[in-house]
């Protein structure tokens, strides 16, 4: 199965995304993490792409492209996979289809999670991060034993730029002129499912997992 799931920043695409691939036995396919991991190893692509996640603005489309098509041809995706955050634009859904359309292939599903945008503030802006080891916690729903530190090494704990709240505002912005158009977009080719993003993960697990048993008829 070949899914994508949308939704704005901090709707918890990431976190249903881990549970479907540990369901469905299919990767988890993240925009984020791969672009994070080419900053964090300082590629060049990494270097160009740091310069717009840090402003809270999109990658461009031709960065991400190039990224997500080298995934796609891992061994791991030949039978199915989860797109979490891609495409976010308009060129990029056309740029995927056609990807796809290459090897014989098309998407299944696409799971978009509904959250309010001052509860996606609330979500980001309160996450931290160790510095040492990458945990991350919440100063309100999963705060740390000791303010500031992480349980797991002691390590400071920091807010990244992207998560900072007027970052996130801008975001949202941005998910509301390039990316909320995708969903007129699926729906249109009768791949849509609209998913309450709000309430406890296991309910969100539930709606999702009633879409997808209902084979991704318009919502």
């Amino acid at each position: 199965m070949r899914l994508v799931l949308l939704g704005p920043p901090g709707a918890g695409k990431g976190t249903q995304a881990k549970q479907l691939e540990e369901e469905l036995r299919i990767p988890q396919i993240a925009s984020g993490d791969l672009l994070r991991a080419a900053v964090r190893n300082k590629t060049p692509l990494g270097l160009e792409a740091k310069r717009y996640m840090d402003q809270g603005t999109l990658v461009p489309d031709d960065l991400v492209i190039k990224l997500i098509e080298q995934r796609l041809a891992d061994p791991d995706a030949k039978k199915g996979f989860i797109l979490d955050g891609f495409p976010r634009t308009l060129a990029q859904a056309e740029a995927l289809r056609e990807m796809l359309e290459r090897n014989h292939q098309a998407i299944d599903l696409v799971l978009a999670l509904v959250v309010p945008d001052q509860e996606i503030i609330k979500r980001i802006s309160g996450r931290r991060t160790c510095k040492n080891c990458g945990a991350m916690y919440h100063t309100i729903f999963d705060p740390p034993r000791n303010v500031g530190l992480c349980n797991k090494c002691n390590g400071e704990l920091y807010q990244r730029d992207d998560d900072a709240e007027d970052t996130v505002k801008m975001r949202l912005e941005v998910y509301d002129t390039q990316t909320r158009p995708l969903l007129s977009y699926y729906q249109d080719r009768g791949l849509l499912r609209r998913i309450e993003g709000v309430g406890s993960l296991d309910d969100i697990r539930k709606r999702i997992k009633t879409a997808i048993g209902e084979g991704g008829k318009q919502a």
